[in-house]
């Protein structure tokens, strides 16, 4: 068993590890495009704006002169993209803006909230995302989630799996990187984390891409912490 008696934060993915964000969205633009009138494959639209992720900000990464791009940036250009592929016609811009901020609106899983908050009864409790800080301190007051502070790609201007994301949390809280534990529901950001020295747990969430998923359904490293929930996890630690 690996000795966490060190540890004194815990930092969080979120989107997929604390906030299910594809059935939320989909729900989400499903009951507003009946209020507009607006026919569309919402579910289409969700999963390829997922796809585009990773690439969007690997176009910051390639392109350090054009300076940092923060998510709500990215995400806006990406449902641009996929609005015309998929001939998604009769969006007004403030109807893109309301799309564009559905990442703002995402629902927690069922077991996030209750374990944040008994988490937060012994650590510091953060997300660190690639969400900028007004779309995490924004969902965060939609959802409920308690956190005591807010790391954000966007303050280090690097995305995740940087190394500068993990270090860069460390170093804002005034901790040593093995006093700050990373959970997530994606094997690779712990690897990342592990690689920088930050203890890792990881939380199963199996139904994160619907019936697109096609890993993450266990641990597939040496992580001090496997959980099916955030509950889990606090048992683990003693809250």
């Amino acid at each position: 068993m690996s000795d966490l008696s060190m540890v004194k934060a815990l930092v969080f993915d979120v989107f997929g590890t604390v906030v299910d964000w594809r059935t939320s969205l989909i729900n989400d633009f499903t009951a507003w495009s009946k209020t507009r009138g607006i026919q569309g494959d919402w579910t289409a639209l969700v999963d390829g704006w997922r796809g585009l992720y990773v690439g969007s900000m690997d176009e910051v990464r390639k392109n350090p002169e054009r300076g940092y791009v923060i998510l709500d940036v990215l995400h806006r250009r990406s449902l641009e993209t996929l609005v015309a592929r998929l001939g998604i016609a009769g969006l007004t811009e403030a109807d893109l803006d309301h799309l564009a901020r559905g990442w703002h609106r995402l629902h927690p899983w069922a077991d996030s909230v209750a374990g944040l908050s008994r988490l937060k009864s012994k650590y510091i409790i953060s997300p660190l995302s690639n969400g900028n800080v007004a779309l995490l301190t924004n969902m965060a007051k939609f959802a409920g989630l308690p956190w005591d502070l807010i790391l954000s790609a966007e303050l280090f201007a690097h995305y995740k799996p940087d190394p500068e994301t993990y270090l860069g949390a460390a170093r804002l809280l005034g901790l040593a990187p093995g006093e700050v534990m990373m959970v997530a529901a994606h094997n690779n950001d712990l690897e990342a984390a592990q690689r920088y020295g930050l203890k890792t747990a990881f939380v199963a969430r199996p139904t994160e891409y619907g019936p697109l998923q096609s890993r993450d359904f266990e641990a597939t490293g040496a992580w001090d912490i496997t959980a099916n929930d955030f509950g889990g996890i606090a048992d683990r630690v003693g809250c």
